[in-house]
């Protein structure tokens, strides 16, 4: 064992900061060595997305001593910028509440007021708070969909977005100056309390919240027009629990069924492998429920109730809507609305990632909206919101990812499941009055705009090594590019790490205009396949979107780039 590991191991075993269960737990390991490497080798490194780990002992891990240090950084950062007060949530994992605590600890110590809230919350809502309360930063404690052993920490600048990457990496500076055990101000919570150091916030932001998602509406005679439409929703044990069904009931909806079984708020998600409403495994239940209710819609929200899925009656079954899919039908049924009130607006504007399907940008194209696209990160779409806002120029319709996260209206800037349940309900009750469900929406869709598929692929690389190994995969990659994929040649490449885009005709390039960020984004004269590690778990995930004259014509496509993709992986791992 590497003995810088080998010595930190052991000054957690004799620091009498770490608790005896922790310590236990520690010397459990005695014999792991494999494990103790993972755990000491290095700490969780601070990025945009904050942190994201395991939960257990050691500086790999999510654990009080991490998240005091992580938040002891962010104070240093907060003081160097002039100070001010900070929002605190969490999502209802195991140990979320106990973290938020601790952060809440830590900044009071600071001199930071810190508005923590009284039980867990949805993310926007943490979003929200930053603006509303007029706090400098925010901190949210979640892993969003990741299995039961993770948990996080996402931090939040004044405009209600997660850090800039310029942000990111100060605030990482200051973390890596502070020592994890002995480098940490803390103050007792009831202390904090009774001096006005912490200050304990719930429903009355709530309700401000709630007003804000309601102005939403783009229809607000839709729901109640349709009295006799029944909705099954699902929180996956999750942070949305109250105010999804809240919501919804005031919107005017009359028959919303919750799963009982995954209703109440439970860190070790027992129903469900994986709480992410983009596996249709999560539906299982609903499913049940709304075939003996005989609904037509199934939502689902992920723990920290960011991200929203749905599922839809198709024939005698129910089958899921992609991110992409319900992104272009919100984004239609928005820029439909307009037309129908007066026109769209000659500044409307939408944004969403490059990893998420060209149909959004058909879309604005055929009706006269600009479409931004910016890299992966919600926080990425709230920097052109406020680019804007402070311009004083644009209006905004929507914002959204193939990876399930919409945000319509500017009171927030992450991705928000509540008012992405509140606008699809609002769009299936506005089709039914039609005659129409959303499943003929979407081939509505397909025929007006053309037929357009996505879908994605992952490459897992977990242990203590996988970091290295994705980033030798690609480079790999630009070492050797590939001269075609699904069969036929690229027409470009775009490397984001490098800034460039490469047109392979005449080898001309010019700058993306974005960030800085390791993605490949290669194009064929019907294709796109792009190649991106995670920042929040350990693989490489590769996207594929292709365009065709018909639905079978795009699954061919599909398909054959993905066996070059998979093709082209194996050599490079």
């Amino acid at each position: 064992m590497n003995s810088t590991v080998k010595q930190e191991y052991e000054r957690w075993l004799a620091s009498d900061k770490v608790s005896p269960e922790m310590k236990q737990e520690l010397l459990s390991l005695r014999d792991r060595e494999e494990e103790i490497r993972f755990r000491f080798s290095a700490p969780l490194s601070f990025g945009t997305a904050g942190l994201r780990g395991t939960m257990g002992g050691g500086i790999n891990n999510m654990n009080i001593h991490t998240v005091g240090r992580a938040t002891q950084g962010f104070a240093d950062y907060i003081k160097a910028q002039g100070g001010g007060s900070c929002a605190i949530a969490c999502d209802t994992r195991n140990n979320s509440a106990l973290f938020s605590r601790v952060a809440a600890e830590v900044l009071a110590a600071n001199g930071i007021k810190a508005y923590l809230f009284d039980g867990a919350r949805p993310t926007p809502e943490l979003s929200f708070a930053v603006r509303e309360l007029g706090c400098i930063a925010g901190i949210n404690i979640t892993a969003s969909h990741n299995p039961k052993e993770y948990n996080g920490y996402k931090a939040y600048w004044s405009d209600g977005a997660q850090l800039a990457p310029e942000q990111a990496e100060a605030v990482s500076a200051y973390i890596d100056a502070c020592d994890v055990l002995d480098g940490v101000s803390s103050m007792p919570f009831d202390e904090a309390v009774s001096e006005g150091r912490i200050v304990v916030v719930g429903k009355e932001l709530d309700e401000r919240y709630m007003s804000c998602v309601l102005a939403q509406r783009v229809k607000p005679e839709a729901i109640p027009s349709q009295r006799d439409m029944t909705v099954v929703y699902t929180p996956l044990h999750g942070a949305g629990s109250r105010l999804v069904p809240e919501t919804l009931r005031r919107a005017g909806l009359v028959n919303i069924i919750t799963v009982p079984e995954q209703t109440e708020p439970d860190g070790d998600f027992p129903t469900v492998k994986y709480p992410n409403p983009e596996f249709p495994e999560a539906f299982a239940l609903g499913e049940k429920l709304a075939a003996e209710n005989g609904c037509d819609l199934i939502i689902a929200t992920d723990p920290d109730a960011d991200r929203m899925g749905i599922m839809i009656r198709d024939g005698e079954g129910y089958t899921g809507l992609t991110g992409n899919q319900v992104g272009c039908l919100l984004l239609d049924y928005i820029i439909s609305a307009c037309r129908e009130k007066g026109g769209v607006p000659k500044d409307a504007y939408a944004v969403k990632s490059i990893v998420t399907t060209e149909l959004a940008s058909e879309i604005c194209r055929e009706n006269g909206v600009t479409m931004f696209d910016v890299l992966t990160g919600f926080k990425f779409i709230g920097e052109v919101i406020k680019k804007h806002e402070e311009q004083g120029c644009g209006s905004y319709l929507l914002g959204f990812e193939e990876s399930y996260g919409y945000l319509k209206g500017t009171y927030a800037r992450d991705k928000d499941a509540v008012v992405a349940a509140l606008l699809v309900v609002e769009m299936a009750a506005s089709y039914r009055e039609k005659g129409m469900t959303l499943k003929n929406a979407v081939d509505s869709l397909y025929k007006r705009y053309g037929h357009y598929g996505e879908a994605v692929m992952n490459l897992s690389m977990p242990g203590v090594d996988g970091k290295e190994r994705m980033r030798a995969v690609m480079q790999g990659l630009r070492g050797s590019a590939p001269a075609s994929l699904g069969g036929e040649a690229i027409r470009t490449v775009r490397d984001y790490l490098a800034g460039t885009i490469t047109d392979l005709s005449d080898g001309r390039t010019e700058p993306t205009g974005l960030p800085s960020s390791d993605v490949l984004y290669y194009t064929t004269d019907s294709c796109v396949v792009v190649f991106r590690p995670s920042g929040t778990e350990p693989k490489i995930k590769v996207y594929f979107m292709a365009k065709g004259k018909d639905g079978e014509e795009v699954s061919r496509r599909l398909a054959a780039c993905r066996a070059d993709a998979e093709a082209l992986l194996a050599k490079k791992d």
